[in-house]
């Protein structure tokens, strides 16, 4: 008795998985992917805003960094 219980679950279970992957289909059939000019765009700004964010970072890690030093020789 509870083997064919746990025969109809392993169905139901693969019927489920078989829904999801059709649901699944359908909505990527709905995505509207970027060209690729638009990748490249996209991308590019990435990159910059990457470098540009990595930069002002170093800048402030820098002044800190001189701060802390001129502390130290002030107390120390």
């Amino acid at each position: 008795m509870a083997g064919s219980n746990s025969k109809s679950q392993n169905r139901s279970r693969g019927r489920n998985n078989v829904n999801f992957l059709k649901g699944m289909q359908m909505e990527m059939k709905k995505v509207v992917w970027p060209t690729r000019r638009e990748l490249v765009m996209y991308t590019i700004v990435v990159i910059v805003s990457v470098a540009f964010v990595s930069a002002l970072i170093a800048v402030v890690d820098g002044i800190f960094n001189h701060f802390f030093d001129w502390l130290m020789a002030l107390v120390g």
